[in-house]
């Protein structure tokens, strides 16, 4: 399968399956990513984010398979496959699976959100200085 986020961004992407791919790239207006998380044993929630907000940038989560919770401020939002969740930008929120089971779910995010999330997945150094660092450069910031 071509790598999608290499295509020209100007260019019409099509995925007949995204699976695991990423349909837009930096730079573009929004970008969507299918993930997963395959779960873990009961307990307190295993954050696939820690908590967060975005000073310019909105993000939704549609879940494909499974489910996602997900806090938004003080709120939690558990979202089964069909639901979908917004959140505004300027909101604290972080979400995970509240399951021994998979979740699959689409992650609609602006090309910023996704620039950041690139450059913390290339990190070597995750130290909560290192971490605060990577969301500040991206008007974002690290609150847990």
């Amino acid at each position: 399968m071509a790598d999608l986020s290499k295509l020209i961004m100007n260019s019409p992407i099509v995925a007949p399956a995204l699976a695991g791919s990423v349909l837009g790239s930096v730079g573009s207006d929004f970008v969507i990513a299918e993930w997963k998380d395959a779960g873990g044993p009961p307990g307190p929630p295993r954050w696939i984010a820690p908590l967060h907000l975005h000073r310019s940038d909105d993000e939704a989560w549609y879940v494909l398979e499974g489910t996602l919770c997900v806090r938004l401020g003080e709120d939690i939002v558990e979202a089964k496959a069909g639901s979908a969740v917004f959140v505004p930008r300027r909101t604290p929120h972080t979400y995970w699976n509240p399951g021994p089971g998979l979740v699959r779910y689409l992650l609609v995010m602006t090309s910023n959100v996704y620039a950041l999330i690139q450059e913390i997945h290339a990190m070597t150094d995750r130290s909560p200085a290192a971490l605060s660092d990577v969301f500040q450069r991206h008007d974002s910031e690290l609150l847990g």
